[in-house]
C-alpha cells in the first residue's frame, strides 16, 4: 500500500491542507482576495488551488471534484464563467453550498479532489 502524505499541516486548526492518498489528492481551504468582490474571491481561490497543485506537480486540469462554499449562494451565478475561463473545457464535477465563514471578509472557498494517477 502506498503511504499517505500530508502537507501544509496546521496543528492549531488540526488539519492538513493537502493530503495525497493513492492516486488522489485532497485539497482544503482554498481562498484568496479576502474582502474583495465575489469575482475576485473566486479567482483568488482558483489561484490558491492552482499554486497548491503546482507544489505536487499537478494543474487545475487534474481536478475531478470541487466543493464550492459561498457566503451567499446567489453568488453561484459568477462561478460558471470563471470555471469556463480556468478549466478550458475540462470541468470537474462540483457542488455548491451556502455556509457561514469564521471571518467576515470571506465569501468563497474551494475544497477539491485531484487525480494524480
Amino acid at each position: 500500500m502506498k503511504e499517505i502524505r500530508r502537507t501544509e499541516i496546521s496543528d492549531e486548526w488540526a488539519h492538513s491542507g493537502i493530503v495525497e492518498a493513492g492516486d488522489y489528492v485532497f485539497i482544503s481551504y482554498c481562498m484568496g482576495n479576502e474582502g474583495q468582490s465575489i469575482e475576485d474571491q473566486i479567482d483568488g481561490a482558483f489561484d490558491c488551488l492552482s499554486k497548491r497543485l503546482e507544489t505536487i506537480g499537478l494543474t487545475l486540469g487534474s481536478v475531478v471534484k470541487m466543493d464550492c462554499l459561498f457566503r451567499d449562494i446567489r453568488d453561484l451565478l459568477f462561478l460558471g464563467e470563471i470555471i469556463r475561463k480556468r478549466f478550458d473545457g475540462n470541468y470537474p464535477a462540483r457542488k455548491a453550498f451556502e455556509t457561514k465563514f469564521i471571518r467576515e471578509g470571506i465569501s468563497f472557498q474551494i475544497d477539491a479532489i485531484a487525480f494524480k494517477g
